[in-house]
């Protein structure tokens, strides 16, 4: 029976739209590819079928798009492969397919020279056993070998064959590896550094030249472990967050006792206990106890929160001074920390523009020095008298020379440094394509209400206006406010001091406020539009109205049938770190902009007090979203910030949406391209600094590839360099890039 012929690989774009955005998540490269850009996500079947199933595996090897190519393209003529998701930087593959077990998947990745372990389902990839380490002594050998070569035929102590005998031990006991990998690239017709390094091996070892064929092979595999090494630790980076929250928490069961559970089986609205000192295993909002809670490995406080009854708390951070009970708000899954951990799995793999410069160069780059080096083995020595052996030895050097590896590298380990960076720092950043981006914001348009302010508005004035309620006033305003769910209400009635009184035929007014009776008499508290309505205004009392609206505040007014008794303004208060942010932006030469459905009296108001360069009242979602527009055709580079549903077109048409996570709605977070954790606005200005920052090493990282590499080809032309000079070089240049990316880590 043969088997059907799968669709086509249809691959998942990761393009950006026209201001840069890159909906589409992948995954990494975290090494050098020369000629694919291998997709996160590959289809093989258009439709679903019944049945079908997601298996997940941990293959160690594969760390690079090379690994990823020779997987897609074997799996692809698996019959039942339905699609492939892959996550290199945990080096986790995902299969959906219809196969009755996972042994055809295994089997076919170890033909590749791979081993696919399957995972627990759920299980994540922090909370597998580590890999076995490799061991220290063949590589040791292979050094150790390698000298030997080098001194024995620089000395001329022994004969060529004693020379060549060391240094085949020298490339057997380091390169083997090389070798396998590269035979497997060159079948699969893809010229990566292990098919390149093998030629250039091979080729010196044909024309006689073992010591250097020993020593390229040594300091080739050597320089490789370091960079291994050097990228594990951006892998640990992010690894390291999975570790933050315990497996084990404490709640209270059914039957009163309080018993340990793991995290995964706590229920959504568990009752769990803290005790001073212990990390906190659930996001959830505190029902007893005070304490203080340091939070700085989620939102990146340096001081602790002092934390109560009603405050929200986030899995991972510390209890410090007192017992707490909380109730669970929050899966283990979907907690703040675990959306964090997710958020920048998925981040990793939406390229930032330079990175996608890079692969296409590298694409190009490879295969025109690799026709290069074929010329210079063939016309110099075909056509202008050359020697067989100088030339091809030039050639070996140039494919040496010619591996993009610090080039192709550069790019992914500096932006996974700069996203782990800001994770710890609570800025989360949903792809490198907005890290790098960052750099670019001229103009930051800002929402007022829980972004600038706190969002809980409070009363700041409280005038009686008629000497017959001078004792009263305030008690009726508050018992009339009690009874409605406004913000401005709640103001009103949490000032009050004493005991409330009765109110009857209470009506809530829509857009005006609300009616009732308190002792026989009725009363109405609202806004100017009901007094007005009530023909109960004056002259007097709109120059008052208009004084108070002036300074920001929301005027609302107690009134019987002779006319208002009293006014009360309710404002919303400013964050004290919005001031010390807008002053940062600024500093940072980005222009302020606030952008709120207030009226424009309380816009203008709020801006004065923070230090904001303009703003703009009354408007509607679609008007946010027409600010932005205007902007853009103003040829500005525009970022929003935001915290409402009101706020998500806005977010989604900027170039860069900040979403107030840790008070803003679910909506306006996965709107947005950052999320701010705990609704600080000062982590703006140091999102652009990173930003900036992970620009310009970016830059260094490409000109020192490109630099070194051009000075290389030119030396080679000139036949000055060796081949165990041109390895060095390459792979020094590679060692330094990574370095360099990792410096971001301390930010």
């Amino acid at each position: 029976m043969s088997q059907p012929t799968p669709v086509p690989p249809r691959l998942t774009p990761v393009t950006p739209d026209e201001h840069g955005h890159n909906h589409c998540h992948g995954h990494q490269k975290s090494c050098c590819s020369a000629t694919t850009e291998a997709p996160s996500q590959v289809l093989f079947s258009e439709a679903p079928s019944a049945g079908a199933r997601l298996s997940r595996f941990r293959i160690e090897a594969m760390d690079c798009p090379t690994e990823q190519t020779l997987i897609q393209d074997k799996l692809g003529k698996l019959a039942g492969i339905e699609q492939l998701e892959f996550n290199l930087v945990n080096r986790i593959l995902g299969v959906r397919h219809a196969l009755p077990g996972t042994e055809p998947i295994v089997q076919a990745i170890a033909s590749l020279g791979m081993q696919a372990e399957p995972l627990e389902q759920g299980a994540s990839p922090a909370s597998q056993a580590p890999a076995a380490k490799k061991p220290w002594w063949p590589l040791a050998l292979s050094g150790v070998a390698a000298v030997a070569a080098e001194v024995i035929h620089f000395g001329q102590w022994a004969p060529d064959w004693v020379v060549a005998l060391v240094a085949l031990v020298a490339i057997l006991s380091g390169g083997l590896g090389t070798y396998k990998k590269g035979w497997i690239a060159l079948k699969n017709r893809n010229l990566n550094i292990n098919a390149l390094m093998s030629i250039a091996v091979t080729g010196a070892v044909l024309i006689g030249q073992w010591p250097e064929a020993a020593m390229v092979m040594f300091l080739f595999t050597l320089a490789e472990l370091i960079e291994a090494h050097s990228l594990d630790r951006a892998r640990r980076a992010i690894g390291g967050l999975m570790q933050l929250a315990p497996d084990l928490a404490t709640v209270l069961q059914a039957d009163g006792q309080w018993r340990q559970q793991h995290v995964k089986d706590v229920a959504l609205g568990a009752r769990v206990r803290v005790r001073p000192g212990e990390r906190i295993g659930l996001d959830g909002e505190v029902l007893s106890g005070q304490s203080s809670v340091d939070q700085a490995p989620i939102t990146g406080e340096s001081l602790p929160v002092e934390k109560s009854v009603g405050d929200k708390l986030f899995a991972g951070t510390i209890n410090q001074a007192g017992a707490l009970e909380y109730r669970v708000t929050a899966a283990a899954n979907q907690s703040t920390l675990a959306r964090i951990i997710h958020a920048v799995e998925q981040a990793q793999g939406a390229k930032a523009p330079t990175q996608r410069f890079v692969d296409r160069f590298s694409r190009i780059y490879t295969p025109a020095v690799f026709v290069v080096a074929l010329a210079v083995a063939v016309i110099p020595p075909l056509f202008m008298s050359g020697l067989w052996f100088d030339w091809i030895y030039r050639a070996l050097v140039l494919l040496v020379v010619a591996c993009p590896c610090a080039l192709v590298i550069s790019t992914p380990v500096t932006i996974v440094s700069g996203l782990a960076a800001a994770a710890r720092k609570g800025i989360l950043i949903k792809g490198g394509v907005y890290l790098e981006a960052g750099h670019k914001l001229d103009v930051l348009a800002l929402d007022k209400t829980g972004t600038l302010t706190h969002g809980k508005p409070v009363q700041t004035d409280c005038v009686v206006l008629d000497p017959r309620v001078a004792d009263t006033g305030p008690i009726i305003a508050a018992s009339l406010a009690a009874r409605s769910d406004h913000p401005v209400s709640l103001a009103i009635a949490q000032k009050s001091e004493g005991s409330l009184l009765p109110v009857e035929a209470f009506t809530a007014l829509a857009g005006r406020g609300v009616r009732g009776d308190i002792n026989g008499v009725t009363y109405h508290l609202g806004n100017h539009r009901l007094v007005e309505e009530l023909n109960l205004c004056s002259p007097e009392l709109e120059a008052r109205l208009d004084q108070l609206e002036r300074q920001g505040k929301t005027v609302v007014l107690l009134l019987d049938a002779s006319g208002p008794l009293a006014l009360f303004a309710v404002a919303d208060t400013v964050k004290d770190s919005s001031r010390e942010a807008i002053a940062q932006l600024h500093e940072l030469g980005i222009k302020t902009l606030m952008l709120t459905g207030d009226n424009p009296h309380t816009a203008e108001a709020i801006a004065a007090q923070v230090g904001i360069d303009q703003a703009r009242g009354n408007l509607l979602p679609a008007d946010k979203l027409q600010a932005i527009d205007d902007l853009y055709a103003a040829r500005h580079r525009v970022g929003m910030v935001g915290d409402g549903i009101n706020d998500a077109p806005a977010l989604a048409r900027a170039e860069i949406g900040f979403a107030m996570a840790a008070a803003g709605t679910d909506t306006a977070i996965e709107t947005a391209d950052v999320a701010l954790i705990d609704d600080d606005l000062r982590k703006i200005p140091a999102f652009i600094r990173l930003s900036r920052t992970t620009r310009a090493i970016l830059m260094q990282n490409i000109g020192l590839a490109l630099g070194i590499k051009a000075i290389f080809l030119a030396m080679t032309f000139a036949g000055m360099a060796t081949m165990w000079m041109a390895v060095f070089a390459d792979m020094g240049v590679s060692l330094l890039v990574v370095f360099n990316g990792l410096r971001l880590l301390s930010k």
